[in-house]
């Protein structure tokens, strides 16, 4: 009895695992495949193409947004598989800042470490987002507004083909490093604001990283929409009916 329990608790977790794994909206590395597959591997072209069909909202932020019908599903159902979709996704226990039943509104504030690293010549850049995901429910429809206010950067000064920084001193900082940790000299914590950069603007110095960020944060908002479509239309793991 003892080893049945066992075995059973062993393939349940297991199946729990599998659920947390298949749940993930994407990988840094499969979303740069993704993004390359879809775009191309030239950032500045694909990045200069991106911006002819899109406009920054009346804060300057970069905001999408898609209403998706889901015939047949009760405002109740679509607030579950919502709830349940968010909490299998995001790792981080604060992601999700608002969860409002009766309003029928979700928000997810979840930050995604170095979705971009670039070696510039004098410096090394590694590039993270905080996307908010505001999800509105309706009966048979939900909508989903991801909106990205700004690049947060560390930049390591030691890290770029040119460095000035003695090779000893040398760091190859990999963003790893915890917030407001200041004990790294060559490291710095920058906040890049959008529409100040490519291809919003063309004379930018970080045009090779900000193209990059651009089409990778584009990429993962389509990931976003696919993976809330899908959890809505046909369930997180595919088996939440209500026939058990």
């Amino acid at each position: 009895m003892k080893r049945m329990k066992a075995w059973m608790l062993t393939v349940i977790l297991l199946v729990c695992g599998a659920i947390v794994a298949q749940a993930q909206v994407m990988k840094a590395g499969d979303l740069e495949k993704y993004a390359k597959e879809k775009y191309g591997d030239k950032w500045l072209d694909a990045a200069k193409n991106l911006a002819e069909g899109l406009s920054l909202d009346k804060n300057q932020s970069l905001t999408y947004q898609q209403v998706i019908e889901v015939p047949g599903k009760t405002r109740e159902q679509l607030y579950v598989a919502l709830n349940y979709w968010a909490t299998a996704t995001f790792n981080d226990k604060q992601a999700i800042t608002l969860n409002d039943k009766e309003a029928g509104c979700i928000i997810i504030t979840s930050t995604i470490p170095s979705i971009v690293t670039h070696t510039g010549t004098m410096n090394k850049y590694s590039v993270s987002i905080t996307p908010i995901i505001r999800l509105d429910i309706k009966e048979g429809r939900i909508r989903v507004t991801y909106t990205v206010q700004n690049y947060d950067i560390l930049r390591d000064i030691s890290g770029g083909w040119l460095s000035l920084v003695d090779t000893d001193s040398r760091t190859y900082g990999d963003s790893k490093r915890k917030k407001d940790d200041k004990t790294n000299a060559n490291l710095y914590d920058e906040r890049w604001e959008i529409a100040r950069h490519y291809p919003f603007v063309d004379e930018d110095k970080q045009k090779r990283t900000c193209a990059k960020a651009l089409v990778m944060t584009h990429a993962y908002s389509n990931a976003i929409m696919d993976k809330v479509e899908e959890a809505v239309k046909n369930g997180v793991v595919g088996n939440e009916d209500d026939d058990w």
